[in-house]
């Protein structure tokens, strides 16, 4: 079987990662060789994006505006996960390509969509993050889990940890900008309510996995 690399797309609190393991288990039970990963990704990059996330590592801020909806910020970000994604395809050691060709599924929760939700504060903002990442393939699927922002910081709000990204204004801005983003892909795409049982979603998701087998 050809590996494939597919995609969770989603605001946070839309249960990306809940329904990226169970599709993972799918693979294991139909003795299929798979691996599941996510960015900002484990690697030495992905490791200095998440201590930013988390405060643990200080990054140049715009004093003028909120640190909720920091330009700043939002920029440096955009630079690093693009280099964290280069890495992420490209490593000969766990790299994502590496796995897809040796007939691997690779699922990964966030890629290149994330970015321009993410880090997205106008139409300038726009061409820069798609110049940045441009040159990286498109993945054989793309699942968005489509929840309210309501809906999201529910979920969220019993975290032990909440990041630079999880609150309501940032929300509604990455919700509308996924709109725009998927409004206009042209690829394999599978837009799913997030708002139903864990079971009926995952069901869902394996009939239009089972599509591009």
């Amino acid at each position: 079987m050809k590996g494939k690399f597919i995609v969770f797309e989603g605001i946070d609190g839309s249960g990306t990662t809940t329904q990226s393991e169970l599709l993972a288990d799918f693979f294991r039970d139909i003795q299929c060789t798979s691996y599941l990963t996510s960015e900002p990704s484990s690697g030495p990059i992905g490791n200095l994006i998440r201590q930013g996330m988390k405060g643990r590592v200080i990054f140049a801020k715009d004093n003028k505006l909120s640190s909720k909806t920091d330009h700043l910020f939002d920029e440096q970000m955009a630079y690093l996960f693009a280099a964290d994604r280069h890495d992420h395809l490209y490593n000969e050691v766990d790299g994502i390509v590496k796995l897809v060709n040796s007939g691997a599924m690779v699922i990964s929760t966030r890629y290149y969509f994330s970015s321009l939700a993410y880090h997205c504060n106008s139409e300038e903002d726009e061409l820069f993050v798609k110049s940045l990442n441009q040159k990286f393939p498109q993945p054989d699927l793309v699942i968005y889990l489509d929840n309210t922002v309501g809906s999201s910081l529910e979920r969220i709000s019993s975290r032990a940890f909440v990041d630079e990204y999880e609150n309501e204004q940032k929300l509604k801005l990455v919700s509308e900008n996924y709109r725009k983003i998927f409004d206009k892909y042209t690829g394999n795409l599978a837009i799913i309510k997030a708002n139903k049982s864990i079971e009926e979603i995952q069901s869902e998701i394996i009939s239009v996995v089972k599509e591009i087998l």
